[in-house]
């Protein structure tokens, strides 16, 4: 299922979009698309009954918003420096575990809302990611395979990031990736049962038109099962959480001087093959 949120910032109701690329609403079915309908086996059965037999109401698309695809989210644990070809642009040792950070909910936006650069910022750069939503309450996972029976569905994150911020500013990494609107989301959250194979899904992302990012998940130094069961012994994963798995090489940051990054009036592009795409104009803080 591809399951999404539409309506005015703070006021969207759930949605679905069916296999004929019609919008039906959910919101006479469940209350949101959250951690609590994630991990409601019986829930989600109805929702998918009811879109099987038509018996959902259409909603008119037209000018309709679409919002970050899940409500609530706890928290999202993001993972550095995942890709090899990405490691190697920007002349880093692949990791020997997982890089782990945070990003605060409260930077997630919607995926064709505003990107705001920050004032002082001249390093706002891009990166299109896979991110991972978690059904199932993850502590202590033995095994990958154990970790993607907990992946609840995929959709596309836009980790935008201030590399002077992250990286020449002193501390972690935190201050240069939880400005506000650093996190575009969405625009579908697809059910894990579509996603054959996490590890063969084409990234993409342009600016301004020009490609800039044309990768693969297959170049993931930790796959998707692997990272959830790792970030489990670290810290307990709750249905709704999101896991930034990662981007691909093509960064600003990995470019020739001068780099490139983005500034006010900047459009970036993104998509995930078969988890939708999104579409961002910048604007200064």
């Amino acid at each position: 299922m591809k399951l999404l949120r539409v309506g005015t910032a703070g006021a969207e109701r759930p949605a679905l979009l069916d296999a004929e690329g019609t919008l039906r609403d959910l919101s006479g079915l469940v209350e949101d698309v959250d951690g609590a309908l994630l991990a409601d086996d019986v829930a989600l059965g109805r929702v998918r009954a009811a879109a099987e037999a038509g018996a959902l109401p259409v909603l008119d698309a037209a000018g309709l918003r679409i919002g970050p695809p899940v409500a609530r989210i706890g928290k999202i644990v993001c993972i550095g420096l995942n890709y090899h070809d990405h490691a190697r642009e920007t002349g880093a040792e692949p990791p020997s575990e997982p890089v782990v950070f945070f990003k605060a909910p409260d930077t997630v936006v919607g995926p064709h809302d505003t990107v705001l650069v920050p004032r002082g910022s001249v390093k706002t750069d891009w990166e299109v990611e896979l991110a991972v939503v978690i059904g199932r309450t993850a502590r202590y996972l033995a095994s990958a395979e154990e970790g993607l029976a907990h992946v609840a569905g995929y959709t596309v994150a836009h980790d935008v990031s201030e590399r002077e911020f992250q990286i020449e500013r002193g501390g972690t990494w935190d201050k240069g990736k939880n400005c506000e609107t650093f996190n575009p989301l969405g625009p579908w959250l697809v059910t894990a049962d579509e996603v054959a194979d996490p590890q063969r899904l084409p990234l993409r992302l342009w600016v301004n038109g020009e490609l800039k990012q044309d990768g693969t998940t297959a170049e993931q130094i930790f796959p998707v099962g692997e990272v959830v069961r790792y970030v489990s012994h670290f810290m307990t994963l709750y249905p709704g959480d999101v896991i930034n798995t990662g981007t691909p090489a093509g960064v600003a940051m990995g470019q020739p001087e001068p780099k490139p990054y983005l500034r006010s009036g900047d459009v970036v592009e993104l998509e995930i093959e078969g988890l939708g795409r999104q579409r961002q104009e910048l604007k200064d803080a």
